[in-house]
């Protein structure tokens, strides 16, 4: 697997947020049977800069804690059989991994969120780079089942890892 991290703010958190985010996202892709070689870009931004992507992107006029961009659209999330007849569309032509998309992390978010609840921003950062990964597989959260099955995938994911609250 293959992560591109772009610090593009210098916040410190104690978190070496590489390591911790190839943990995570192979985890995540283990557990939802990903057999491809996987490429994900990573990105940790400041409030000021998600809020204006979240603004630009979504409409959406405040920050957030996470983006998520897929760069798959999957008939049903984690289904990779479509990729067998159109690999081509999805691969990296220069790694021949499937690229999976961009994930934008607010440090600031990390910080307040690891307070506002109680464990540690390596926890924090950890539960949104899973939260994210499960996006860019084609999960989402529109409706109380659907929150629920994401909730449950990716408590899953850090307890395997051993990263609890």
């Amino acid at each position: 697997m293959t992560l591109n991290v772009e610090k593009a703010y210098d916040l410190e958190l104690g978190v070496d947020y590489e390591k911790t985010a190839v943990r995570v996202a192979a985890q995540v892709l283990k557990e939802e049977k990903c057999s491809y070689e996987a490429e994900i870009s990573l990105l940790l931004v400041s409030d000021e800069e998600i809020h204006r992507l979240n603004l630009e992107y979504r409409g959406i006029d405040r920050p957030t804690d996470v983006l998520s961009f897929p760069q798959i659209e999957y008939e049903n999330p984690a289904d990779f059989s479509a990729f067998e007849t159109q690999r081509s569309e999805y691969l990296n032509p220069d790694t021949g991994e499937l690229f999976l998309g961009d994930i934008i992390i607010s440090l600031d978010r990390v910080k307040e969120q690891a307070a506002n609840y109680g464990h540690g921003t390596e926890r924090e950062f950890a539960f949104l780079v899973a939260h994210s990964m499960l996006h860019l597989l084609g999960y989402d959260h529109m409706t109380e089942e659907d929150a629920e099955n994401m909730e449950t995938k990716q408590a899953q994911a850090l307890t395997h890892l051993g990263i609890e609250r």
